[in-house]
């Protein structure tokens, strides 16, 4: 019988630390069509730790070309927070690093070219590297340089041969993202000037942990990183992290700075201080882990609680944001269009799909008004506020809105 213990997808250790199991589930971001419910697919989403790097990880390497298929949904510039933050970045960076029309910014992951925008409109040249056409179409016709690619080191070292090494190149929550992430970042060595930067954001998983965020984990998130295990992963790659911030972003983020081990950029007190921090919490050791499974299911009752009540009270409820983290949390709640009347989006190429797994039905958020259901639930809890302040009407016909994760709120 072959041997199915998985194994680190970065070092190769045998894992042996289970981490949470949400059960089988399909592609959080695959939209279906009305009538496709029954060819739907589901599989596994369990999450490891590796006792020897210490990343964080799942253990089922979903097709990349299967999750990031031509007509996924995810376009960037519909959160205008997340526009207004890669606007403040894109100024911070051109101040910080000098740039301007003689340099050369790259952005890995470039969605619909909600970022590099910012740039080309200081006049920088600039190259979006993004695996999905749909979104890398709508970057196109904004008049952004884009490259419809998946990013590893083959494709870095033709890209430099072509256009020459990058000044600035911008990783925002794609590093979880890949499954061969020792050939990811070696793309990034690649890539860069001998003293160019790289920047990365993503999802801290001390946040996870701590928030209780388990619905940022999917398929197409293979990766849950700690600033540990990514300096493990970079030093592979010959890269070496100079400096690291919190970014309140997706829950709770970090964004490192890395550049080429012989690059001049000296290291700052911060990474030395998030080392420590990370110890402190227990990252360095599977105890640190241990009790997150427990407290998941918390969540899911006190959740499917809060549904049952409803249903007594006969209250229609429905959510907003047909976002992968809400896809996540209503397949482990095990939550059908019976228990969501329907989801509002803003997004025109999620409308008149369903939710995958739960197939609940989305709609345009003037419909939502219309409908004026007694609660709406915001399953993209990490923009809550924006989101309120967009259905500021709900509160004119007593409706009320509802988040999660951490714990059940009715605001």
């Amino acid at each position: 019988m072959p041997d199915t213990t998985p194994s680190c997808r970065f070092c190769h250790n045998v894992l042996r630390h289970p981490v949470l199991d949400l059960g089988e589930q399909p592609f959080s971001n695959s939209y279906l069509e009305p009538g496709q419910e029954r060819r739907e697919k589901r599989f596994p989403l369990r999450v490891w730790l590796c006792a020897n790097c210490l990343l964080v990880q799942t253990d089922f390497d979903a097709p990349a070309d299967e999750i990031f298929s031509a007509d996924y949904a995810y376009f960037s510039s519909v959160s205008t927070s997340w526009v207004e933050h890669a606007k403040r970045y894109a100024h911070q960076m051109i101040a910080r690093l000098g740039l301007g029309p003689k340099s050369f910014v790259v952005e890995i992951a470039s969605n619909d070219g909600y970022l590099l925008q910012h740039f080309v409109a200081q006049g920088i040249p600039v190259l979006g590297i993004e695996p999905t056409r749909g979104t890398a179409e709508a970057a196109i016709a904004k008049g952004i340089n884009t490259r419809i690619d998946f990013f590893g080191e083959k494709l870095a070292i033709a890209q430099k041969a072509e256009s020459g090494g990058a000044d600035l190149i911008a990783a925002n929550n794609v590093l979880a993202h890949v499954p061969d992430i020792a050939d990811f970042t070696r793309g990034f060595a690649a890539l860069l000037k001998p003293e160019g930067v790289a920047t990365f954001e993503f999802p801290h998983v001390q946040r996870l942990i701590e928030g209780l965020q388990f619905d940022t984990i999917y398929h197409e998130h293979f990766s849950y990183l700690s600033l540990h295990a990514v300096e493990t992963i970079f030093a592979a790659a010959g890269l070496r992290v100079f400096d690291v911030e919190e970014v309140p972003t997706h829950g709770g983020s970090l964004r490192v700075f890395a550049a080429r081990k012989s690059s001049a950029h000296s290291e700052t007190a911060r990474v030395a201080q998030m080392r420590e921090q990370e110890r402190r919490a227990g990252l360095d050791v599977p105890d640190g882990y241990a009790a997150l499974k427990i407290r998941v299911g918390a969540v899911r009752e006190q959740f499917l609680s809060f549904l049952a009540t409803a249903r007594r009270e006969g209250k229609t409820v429905a959510a907003y944001g047909a976002a992968a983290k809400g896809n996540t949390f209503l397949n482990y709640c095990g939550v059908t269009a019976r228990d969501l009347a329907f989801v509002a989006d803003a997004s025109a190429a999620k409308q008149g799909k369903l939710l995958p797994g739960s197939h609940v039905p989305i709609v345009s958020p003037s419909e939502l008004l219309a409908r004026k259901p007694g609660y709406i639930v915001i399953l993209p809890w990490n923009i809550k506020d924006e989101i309120a302040r967009s259905m500021a009407p709900v509160r004119e016909w007593g409706g009320k809105f509802v988040i999660s994760i951490p714990d059940l709120q009715i605001f």
